[in-house]
């Protein structure tokens, strides 16, 4: 299987081998909020189960284990994943002064 990339909007998914053995499970398969217009990336549909440092926080690593699950946001197109293990990366800005989150 070749390790494909997905974006949706200021998200960056990337298939990893493993989920690091540190992290807890989240209660939902939130990554990311959107700081201007309070939509979210979420996965929607399809088992999947989201990691990060605090069961509270939003997932920074997931694993689908469905055959297929659904990336969804308000305002971008759906993304279909396959099933495997996943890591999020958020995009930012750069500008010679500082390193700033791109606002959704």
């Amino acid at each position: 299987m070749k390790n494909k990339i997905y974006r949706q909007g200021d998200v960056l998914i990337m298939p990893v081998k493993k989920i690091p053995a540190n992290l807890v499970r989240t209660k939902k398969v939130t990554l990311a909020l959107g700081e201007v217009t309070g939509h979210h990336h979420s996965i929607t549909t399809g088992d999947a189960v989201g990691f990060a440092d605090q069961e509270n926080s939003l997932a920074d690593f997931f694993e689908i284990t469905a055959n297929s699950a659904e990336l969804t946001h308000q305002e971008h197109d759906t993304i279909s994943l396959p099933k495997g293990k996943y890591r999020k990366i958020i995009q930012v800005e750069y500008s010679p002064k500082e390193i700033v989150n791109v606002a959704d």
